[in-house]
């Protein structure tokens, strides 16, 4: 306990809390939360969590290619040098503004549950889920393929130099930042005694720490592969086979035809309006429309005149989500297995049903799903832009930092376990079934006002996702943040309530206050019913990059509550 007080302390003390109204261009005064300044740029601009994979994403500008190239190439960096996050294991969702066609492109490019796996084959956890950190929480990985579907649509480079920064990364070694350091400590903590994990990411039986050099030779060929032969290496060829193999030595249920079938799937964004500005998220099998669901309900409330330092404020951020989130856990699935009512879920006229059974005086203890006509992760996010105005939002995770844990030598990464977060009731829409794809938390978001591309944001982090968007827009729209101050601003998270699985931790759930949050709106919220927690890494990793749509020239920011920065050229 002493350790996280500690951590907690360490992150806290980096957050500046609000004290007045100020000049947004004033850094040293008034209402302002940034411990930087946002960048500027017009040829480029990448925003990430690791400085070394917003360079390669930069060199890839640099030499021709365009903000999906650059995407794609700060992804396959992140995956060398932030493993406890993502990799080549998991699933990857993006959206993309085509300056060409002037118009958003939707990527899911999420996994499907083995062809073998059935709910009577696995042995239920103690909660009755599926085993976190097991095989029968394997899910194909996705992220490949849709790498190479976002290079076949608007890539201009070639593959191989787009992963020639990573592959660089991974066979020279880089050292490992703070944050990363100690996600990597605690994760060789609970994963140490996995199947091949020791052998790739514990070099001298222990993690890196902060400023040591971490190698990954064998991801190196991995990558190299792929830039020789592309996607089919991983989906038909030599990755495939090397993956089934170990799943067949290790409990698992993969055959060939489960990533010889996989495809990514080209989906539609969805939106709400607030106050002028569009939201952008995908639809279910992610959980992008809770933000969505949230801002309806939030636009009926005058925030501005609320402020952030109301109990009111908070109160009804908290209690907007515990609806939107009941709501998730009853509907969001798999479209191609369940039908589920997203024009229902986000329409305006739910939204006032829905804030209508909000108690301005009391938390609620039951959150209870509408009709609308009818948290244990790790995530990597990154934003980019070039100077033709294409905006590109990307998010890749293995779900809990290096997912299952099993881990592949041969290969130099490890397997996802997104498939824990299917449910074991066969009648609930999200119900783990052959080649279905699980509810998935990680949302990539995007921002138009007046139809025109604005921000390419996301803020990492399981549930916190669609919170975390949430508080990002209602910061730009009703506060007049700029994009860096919109990401520093202290947070909630509510936890512990309605959960896609099936199971619940708690009546009204437990909420968790950054330390810039003023002690008596705490007390006031302790006063209407809300069980608050004190957190360490909740709160999420935002990364945001826009263009003026007058001008084109990008801007970035990025937080400081992970390694990254926000770079252009």
């Amino acid at each position: 306990m002493r350790t996280t007080t500690r951590l907690w302390l360490a992150l806290a003390a980096a957050i500046v809390a609000a004290t007045g109204a100020a000049n947004a261009a004033d850094r040293t005064s008034g209402r302002m939360f940034a411990t930087r300044s946002v960048s500027w740029a017009r040829h480029g601009m990448i925003a990430a969590a690791h400085p070394l994979a917003v360079q390669a994403g930069i060199e890839v500008l640099r030499a021709g290619g365009n903000a999906v190239d650059a995407a794609i190439a700060t992804n396959a960096a992140l995956a060398v040098v932030e493993p406890v996050s993502c990799g080549l294991g998991g699933d990857l969702f993006a959206i993309v503004w085509d300056p060409a066609s002037q118009r958003l492109w939707g990527l899911n490019a999420s996994g499907r549950a083995p062809l073998a796996l059935t709910i009577d084959k696995v042995p239920p956890a103690a909660d009755g889920t599926i085993p976190l950190y097991s095989p029968y929480a394997w899910t194909v990985p996705g992220a490949a393929d849709g790498w190479f579907a976002l290079h076949g649509k608007f890539g201009r480079l070639p593959m191989a130099r787009v992963l020639a920064p990573a592959i660089r990364l991974a066979r020279d070694g880089a050292p490992v930042p703070q944050v990363i350091a100690a996600a990597w400590a605690r994760a060789a903590r609970v994963f140490g005694d996995k199947p091949g994990f020791a052998d790739v990411f514990l070099p001298d039986g222990r993690a890196p720490r902060e400023g040591e050099v971490f190698r990954n030779p064998a991801l190196a060929r991995t990558l190299e592969l792929l830039a020789k032969e592309g996607r089919r290496a991983f989906y038909d060829g030599e990755i495939a086979e090397t993956i089934v193999r170990y799943s067949n030595e290790h409990g698992g249920f993969f055959a060939r035809e489960d990533f010889a079938r996989h495809r990514s799937t080209w989906v539609e964004p969805v939106s709400t309006s607030y106050r002028g500005v569009e939201l952008w998220e995908l639809p279910p099998n992610g959980q992008g429309i809770a933000a969505l669901e949230m801002l309806n309900m939030l636009e009926l409330f005058d925030l501005r005149a609320l402020g952030r330092d109301s109990a009111d404020f908070w109160h009804l951020l908290i209690e907007a989500k515990k609806l939107a989130f009941a709501d998730r856990a009853r509907w969001y699935a798999d479209p191609e297995f369940a039908d589920v009512p997203v024009a229902g879920l986000i329409d305006k006229d739910y939204a006032r049903r829905r804030a209508a059974a909000i108690d301005m005086d009391r938390a609620a203890r039951v959150d209870a799903p509408g009709d609308p006509a009818l948290d244990r992760a790790e995530t990597t996010y990154l934003a980019a832009g070039d100077g033709s105005g294409m905006l590109v939002s990307l998010i890749q995770s293995n779900y809990t930092g290096f997912g299952s844990g099993y881990v592949v030598p041969e290969l130099g990464f490890g397997i996802q376990n997104r498939g824990a977060l299917f449910n074991l009731d066969p009648e609930h829409p999200n119900a783990l079934a052959p080649g279905k794809r699980p509810f998935h938390t990680i949302i990539p978001a995007f921002l138009t006002r007046g139809g025109k591309p604005w921000c390419a944001f996301g803020v990492m982090g399981g549930a916190t996702q669609p919170q975390g968007h949430v508080q990002i827009v209602v910061n730009l729209v009703d506060f007049d943040m700029n994009i860096q101050e919109a990401g520093d601003a202290p947070r909630f998270v509510h936890t512990g309530s309605s959960q896609p699985t099936g199971t619940r931790m708690s009546a009204g759930g437990f909420v968790h206050l950054e330390s810039g949050v003023p002690a008596e709106v705490r007390r006031a919220l302790v006063r209407r019913g809300h069980r608050l927690l004190d957190a360490i890494g909740l709160y999420g990793g935002y990364q945001a990059v826009c263009r003026d749509p007058e001008t084109g020239v990008l801007s970035g920011a990025t937080e400081s509550r992970k390694d990254g920065m926000a770079a252009g050229y």
